[in-house]
């Protein structure tokens, strides 16, 4: 029967009313009673053609939707399963029939919330299956392969930012909607169809990448995480063989974009003036727990942005060249430019100690590794809580990877690429932090030495880090290793190194009863031995001049009590007559392997001393310079008989899988909750910015 004219004017509203109800209808505004009907078992859409269009022009609601799920038990969430299923057809038919823009933008932030909503339920362990409940088994795939294909046109095609932005938000929301995302079977679909190209475009765009940067490449990186160890992902291999340079460059830049913000804040923070001491004081009472939280919370949220870095640099070689692409600190990043020279700096940039107008700051040249270690002297400052521990061992890991890597290294040596690297330090009692604005220009390998010699000595504390001093000694031994094997001459100030090896030493036997209840001292104390018989061995193919393999010689023999009482726990670890506690014999085998790595550094040690003591009798004196020292010492190496040590220069490469498999796990799991709590509102759009926002549209 055709209808009235004024019927068909009111028929959405009309059958939104529950028959029975009184005349006085609480008023409610159109959308709710539109959802309530949905969420009531009800099809608002019959009988109205129009339906779904009129629909997808009101403005969406998406905390009201999800809030009406939470309301929703298991069976009856089953029970409006094929309302589900009918909305989320719905809302991709939109998408793909390329509709009015405002109704695409609805029609996405309804997915999201579909979404959402069905996932929250899934989280409290009902026993239904998503997919089913979204989209339903027999319409899955052809349906998600059409979402999918409108979001890449959406991504690639002439469309606004803000659509593309959308968009992004709603494959991310996508991509969190379960706290462990190898178990989002929803990703099986994005991964069959990939948007891997769609996310490198908008990475090789320096128009696009500005706004859409940090969510392509946070994007990528949860999506690699997707069972990476149990099964093919083909955003591990596309990634892994991506040569784009312009998509890597806009990897990097958006990488080093964010980890900027952080460090200008960090250095801004800690150079505001101060009125006074009673002020400084208040202040700092007054806002220390607040500025505590905010700092915990702001490096949490670099979490992502470093495991992205993290990815690139362990699964793509051709990345490496990005790390020291040359630009500066205003610039966006470029393709690679020659490397920057000490003669192709100006010279007012050289010379530390001119006039520089605070108010015109010179551009130093700096690239993205310059940047990663100035954040890690930041962040490994304190590794107190879980939040900071976790974001320090993440970033010692990348520097392994780095580490490890020849061309990484050859980068990090060249004489001919030198920068200046802020590396920021830790307060202590015994000393008082200098802050240099105008580092040296050097070659970068020697910014990575110093990170490490830093770190090593503001963490001699009781809650001693030891898989942190582990990874900075693996450091440390991966860079002399590459240094040997090319036979880099590298011009460093060794000897802070070597105190830093040897006050490590120290502090472990000054707190040998108390660390080995917790740590493998032994282990420890092995990997600084190596270290040194690594200069004893081949110091002369990498160490810069003679002085500097005499001067060697002269701290050990001035520290050897030090080295002798490392041999003697060692060997009270071995026996058990000496042990004092059970947990030495746990660390036998470590003990005997640390007392074997002496040898030498003992030989040196009872070849020298006597010889050192004798010409100080003869010449009748109680103490030696250190000249008069180093003058036996080059006197008498021909009488010296050291043993050659296997392996010094071999390492155990690093490997994810199965050692680290339960850290990114949790990292991963991590970050997920919190890119799902940052999606959860959506950005408003406003109409004229679907038009008008494209300035890749003329």
């Amino acid at each position: 029967m055709a209808q009235e004219p004024s019927a068909m004017k009111e028929r959405t509203t009309s059958v939104l009313l529950r028959r029975g109800s009184s005349n006085k209808i609480p008023l409610k505004e159109k959308f709710v009673q539109i959802y309530e009907a949905f969420f009531q078992g009800e099809d608002p859409s019959t009988g109205n053609a129009n339906f779904w269009d009129e629909l997808f022009l009101l403005k969406v609601k998406t905390n009201y939707i999800e809030s009406e799920f939470d309301k929703l038990n298991g069976d009856a969430l089953v029970s409006l399963k094929e309302n589900i299923n009918l909305w989320f057809y719905k809302c991709v038919e939109t998408l793909r029939q390329q509709a009015s823009p405002i109704r695409i933008v609805n029609a996405i932030h309804t997915l999201c919330a579909l979404i959402r909503g069905v996932f929250r339920k899934s989280l409290n362990n009902y026993g239904f299956d998503v997919i089913n409940i979204l989209i339903g088994f027999d319409m899955a795939e052809p349906l998600m392969q059409s979402l999918i294909d409108c979001l890449n046109n959406f991504l690639t095609g002439e469309f606004s930012i803000s659509l593309k932005q959308l968009s992004l938000k709603l494959l991310l929301v996508l991509a969190t909607a379960t706290d462990n995302i190898s178990q989002n079977t929803m990703l099986e679909y994005i991964l069959i169809n990939c948007v891997f190209e769609s996310l490198v475009q908008i990475l090789g765009n320096s128009i696009y990448r500005q706004t859409l940067g940090h969510d392509a490449v946070l994007l990528l990186t949860l999506l690699v995480q997707y069972r990476k160890n149990e099964s093919a992902n083909p955003y591990i291999v596309k990634l892994s063989i991506l040569d784009d340079e312009l998509a890597l460059t806009g990897y990097a830049q958006v990488v080093s974009s964010s980890l900027t913000d952080f460090n200008r804040e960090y250095e801004t923070k800690n150079t505001e003036p101060q009125s006074g001491w009673f002020s400084a004081i208040a202040n700092m009472v007054g806002n220390m727990f607040v500025a505590e939280e905010k700092t915990v919370e702001s490096v949490r949220a670099n979490d992502s942005i470093l495991l992205a870095l993290y990815e690139a640099i362990h699964l793509n070689r051709n990345f490496i060249t990005t790390l020291t692409h040359t630009h500066t600190p205003s610039s966006p990043a470029t393709p690679p430019i020659s490397p920057i020279s000490p003669a192709s700096i100006p010279f007012e940039e050289q010379d530390p100690n001119l006039n520089v107008n605070p108010d015109e700051p010179t551009k130093q040249p700096t690239n993205l590794l310059v940047t990663f270690l100035e954040y890690s002297s930041i962040v490994m400052q304190d590794t107190k809580d879980e939040t900071r521990y976790n974001n320090a061992k993440l970033c010692l890991i990348i520097l392994t990877c780095i580490a490890e890597d020849q061309y990484a290294n050859s980068l990090m040596t060249d004489n001919n690429m030198t920068f200046r690297v802020p590396l920021h330090r830790m307060p202590m009692r015994h000393r008082k932090v200098k802050v240099d604005k105008f580092p040296l220009c050097r070659p970068l390998v020697c910014a990575l030495l110093d990170l490490m010699v830093e770190f090593i000595l503001s963490h001699l504390m009781k809650n001693f880090p030891s898989e942190l001093h582990l990874r900075c000694l693996g450091i440390i031994h991966r860079v002399l290793c590459y240094q040997k094997k090319c036979r880099v001459r590298l011009q460093y100030a060794w000897k802070d190194l070597w105190t830093a090896l040897m006050n490590l030493l120290k502090f472990v036997l000054s707190h040998e009863s108390h660390l080995l209840k917790k740590h493998n001292i032994f282990h420890i104390a092995s990997k600084v031995i190596n270290i040194f018989n690594l200069f004893i061995t081949y110091g002369d193919t990498f160490l810069p001049n003679p002085t500097s393999y005499d001067e060697l010689y002269y701290e050990i023999i001035r520290m050897h009590q030090v080295f002798d009482n490392v041999y003697s726990m060692a060997m009270k670890a071995g026996n058990p007559a000496l042990r004092y506690t059970t947990n030495e014999g746990v660390w036998k085998d470590s003990a005997a392997k640390l007392k074997n790595h002496l040898g030498n550094i003992r030989a040196i040690i009872n070849h020298f001393t006597p010889k050192v003591d004798s010409w100080a009798a003869q010449n009748h004196l109680a103490s030696l310079t250190e000249e008069q020292v180093l003058e036996v010492v080059r006197n008498n190496y021909d009488t010296l008989t050291l043993k050659l040590q296997d392996s010094l220069d071999q390492f155990e490469r690093y490997s994810e899988k199965p050692r680290e498999t339960s850290f990114f796990t949790q990292l991963v799991r991590s970050i997920t909750c919190d890119v799902r709590r940052s999606v959860t509102n959506l950005p408003p759009i406003q109409q004229e910015d679907l038009l008008h926002d494209n300035p890749m549209i003329s």
